[in-house]
């Protein structure tokens, strides 16, 4: 059981032989004191167990030392992961989390939960939910009225606030890249749903990078999937009766992978053989599929470590030189891991 707090920074002051303006530079390590003075005075603290009080703290520093984060869909692997690295990052910054989770990933009530973070003073706003339809189209309408810093992950580049997040349009043309690479000249290619931002970055990488080796996309190469494994055995036994010349696909991300290779292996389809398969995410079961698969690593956890650091410094920056700091963008880059599905135990197609 966790006693209540009885020992004050008055007592910790009367301790240590100093004024308690001292004791609260050395909790909040400002640098304006000695060193024998400081060491002496955590000594006390630890001795004593003094909890400094995080309501005064926030009350003296008009800070609560508290973010916001807004995600979606955490049963998924992707936005757990992300969640992960942004719980780290904050716990070793100093900073405790308020989450909400949005019901569906294209909810768009939003200002009921932005209001809801605002009247819990946190200092800033970490948006995680993917963008997917119009959910971001409130934006517009009411970021000028919030007055913390806010970072969104997974969004299209704009000039008006600060983003995060994975390049997939790189992670598409990395993808397709890799399969022309091995000789392939009939890569289809399973989206995710396309109302989502990511999937789409990823199909345009695959159609650019055909494009640019004289292979015109068509409607018959390319279906879409939900994300799901059961999806992505629906889409892979359309784009087998449409495009039946296929000697390659490039899938929306692994669990839509996994089915193809189980309904290759079902259909005789020998991986890499007939048909080499690269997928995107690297999830942690990838190198365990039958075959392994080759895949694009987007390091989710390191965005939301990313994520945090971002916001911690334009925190920063508002507090000591009172303006908000300027809107950034910084991107990620993923990448190629290469496994069985692609390439053969001597390295060669057969």
């Amino acid at each position: 059981m966790i006693k209540a707090q009885k020992i004050t920074i008055y007592e910790v002051a009367r301790e240590a032989g100093v004024s308690r303006q001292t004791v609260s530079r050395v909790i909040n390590n400002r640098p304006d004191v000695a060193i024998e003075t400081r060491e002496r005075v955590l000594q006390i603290i630890d001795r004593l167990e003094y909890r400094p009080s995080a309501i005064a703290r926030s009350l003296s520093q008009r800070r609560s030392y508290n973010f916001g984060v807004l995600t979606a869909g955490l049963k998924y692997f992707g936005p757990s992961t992300t969640l992960s690295g942004i719980t780290g990052m904050s716990e070793e910054l100093g900073y405790g989390l308020l989450l909400k989770e949005l019901s569906s990933f294209d909810a768009t009530n939003i200002k009921p939960i932005l209001a809801w973070f605002i009247d819990h003073q946190v200092d800033g706003i970490i948006w995680a939910a993917p963008e997917v339809g119009s959910n971001r189209d409130w934006i517009k309408d009411v970021i000028d009225e919030i007055h913390v810093p806010i970072v969104f992950l997974t969004t299209h580049r704009r000039n008006d606030i600060s983003i995060v997040t994975i390049d997939n349009y790189s992670g598409g043309t990395m993808a397709t890249e890799h399969l022309l690479s091995l000789g392939r000249k009939h890569i289809g290619h399973i989206a995710g749903p396309l109302d989502w931002w990511e999937s789409r970055q990823r199909h345009l990488g695959w159609q650019d990078i055909l494009l640019s080796a004289g292979i015109k996309p068509e409607p018959y190469m390319f279906t879409e999937g939900n994300w799901s494994s059961k999806s992505g055995k629906i889409a892979f036994n359309q784009l087998l009766s449409s495009y039946s010349k296929m000697d390659a696909i490039f899938v929306g991300n692994d669990q839509m992978a996994l089915s193809v290779l189980q309904t290759a292996c079902e259909e005789g389809i020998r991986i890499p053989d007939d048909l080499a398969v690269i997928g995107f995410d690297n999830i942690p079961e990838a190198e365990f599929f039958c075959p392994s698969l080759t895949t694009i690593f987007q390091n989710q956890h390191e965005l939301g470590l990313i994520a945090v650091q971002v916001l911690v410094r334009q925190v920063e920056e508002r507090k000591l030189e009172n303006r908000i700091a300027e809107p950034m963008y910084l991107a990620i880059q993923p990448e190629l891991v290469i496994r069985r599905s692609t390439i053969s135990v001597n390295g060669e197609r057969r």
